[in-house]
């Protein structure tokens, strides 16, 4: 299989990276358009509702009618803004989601008009870290819009969002820790040559687990979607933007649905290397196909945010926090460990029995852990509180029974 390393990058001429550049950007623009389309649409269906279906055939003209409308609509700038910082926060969500996607690789080495190129702008000896590097810049556009609103509830919303992105993005980096240890490589042309015949998605279940929840809340999606909470902050850090600075917003946040979804295929789905058993099929893995098998891949990716948003309820903020603090960065860091060791053997010659042992032996440890944990929430949970006195002079109320502490909450 003609896979492309490092050495394959920094050949093309000027017009073939234009136009890749060029063919990202085109990518990124119609799969927002038919996400939003798609996403309106199954959401109708597992609701059992109507979906669009006036604009165009089938209603398949919705997003572009959606787009044009907000084009069309007045761009308001609200009195007391910060006004260079307010028209700049959407730009500066918009360009690190799309910039991201400059390490993705979509296919093998392919001609194109007689060059030899991958299907990839380009690669580098750290490109995850690029792109944790680049999306986390997108931080600063939602922070910036809250505060250059000068309105309250838009500070609230952008101080939330900036909170659990930056939470999230520690347990998605370390998910990526065990796939670069296991790997040996941080470069993510080379990540998805290292997976060819066994996926990343089996030996590391529990980092994909983790990083597939990571991705959610870094993303702002549903059940994560606390800073756009209409009952308590009315629409979040965009409540005061309009028109095509609102349009920015949103474009931002399908572009970044797509960036992790790839990143997730790229890690732990062999990236565009083509799922079992059409990877028996005879060049399934050469030409063009690739690109077909990397394109499914993430849309599967894109439905499942489609699937938790008709599916889960909002979660309360504190639990959302607990979630990623106390539960998901501890998993992964014990995860981590267990890694490691396994690696380790491997390196020393310990290919069969040692590393199962060593393996089946944390796993051991930490399903006792847990059921020890399990046992004492259980026993704590049913401790009964003692019915409230009422006081004197107050107004009188029947006698509160006895309840138990709900530590779930």
């Amino acid at each position: 299989m003609n896979y492309p390393d490092l050495s394959s990058f920094g050949l093309d001429p000027w017009w073939l990276v234009l136009a890749k550049a060029l063919g990202i950007f085109v990518f990124l623009l119609l799969t927002v358009l038919v996400a939003i389309l798609l996403e309106r649409r199954v959401l109708s269906w597992m609701q059992m509702r109507i979906g669009p279906n006036r604009v165009g055939p089938f209603g398949l003209l919705q997003s572009l009618a959606d787009g044009i409308k907000l084009a069309l609509k007045e761009g308001l700038v609200p009195a007391g803004v910060d006004k260079p910082i307010y028209l700049l926060a959407p730009i500066i969500s918009v360009i690190p989601a799309i910039m991201a996607f400059a390490v993705i690789p979509m296919g093998p080495l392919v001609r194109v008009f007689g060059h030899e190129t991958p299907l990839q702008l380009t690669d580098l000896p750290v490109a995850v870290l690029y792109v944790l590097a680049v999306t986390s810049i997108g931080v600063y556009g939602i922070v910036l819009a809250g505060w250059a609103s000068g309105s309250t509830y838009p500070l609230l919303g952008g101080l939330r969002s900036s909170a659990q992105v930056i939470s999230y993005e520690i347990a998605m980096a370390l998910s990526f820790a065990a796939v670069f240890l296991y790997a040996g490589t941080m470069s993510t042309s080379q990540i998805v040559a290292a997976q060819q015949g066994r996926w990343y998605v089996f030996l590391l279940l529990p980092s994909f687990l983790i990083y597939v929840v990571a991705m959610v809340g870094e993303t702002n999606r549903a059940p994560f979607d606390l800073p756009e909470a209409e009952g308590e902050l009315v629409g979040g850090f965009h409540t005061e933007y309009s028109s095509l600075k609102f349009a920015m917003f949103m474009l931002a946040e399908y572009v970044n649905m797509t960036t992790v979804s790839a990143l997730a295929t790229t890690l732990f789905l062999g990236g565009w290397q083509a799922p079992w058993p059409l990877s028996l099929i005879p060049g399934a893995n050469t030409g063009w196909w690739p690109l077909l098998w990397f394109i499914g891949k993430v849309w599967a990716f894109l439905f499942l945010f489609m699937w938790l948003r008709a599916t889960l309820p909002r979660l309360r903020y504190d639990q959302f926090m607990a979630l990623g603090w106390k539960v998901l960065i501890p998993i992964s860091l014990a995860w981590i460990m267990i890694v490691s060791v396994v690696r380790t053997l491997r390196l020393h010659g310990y290919d069969s029995w040692p590393v199962v042992l060593a393996f089946a032996a944390a796993i051991a440890v930490v399903a006792i852990a847990g059921a020890l944990w399990n046992t004492v929430r259980r026993k704590s949970a049913h401790t009964p509180v003692p019915a409230a006195e009422p006081q004197p002079g107050a107004f009188p109320v029947p006698p509160i029974p006895a309840k138990e502490v709900d530590h779930a909450r």
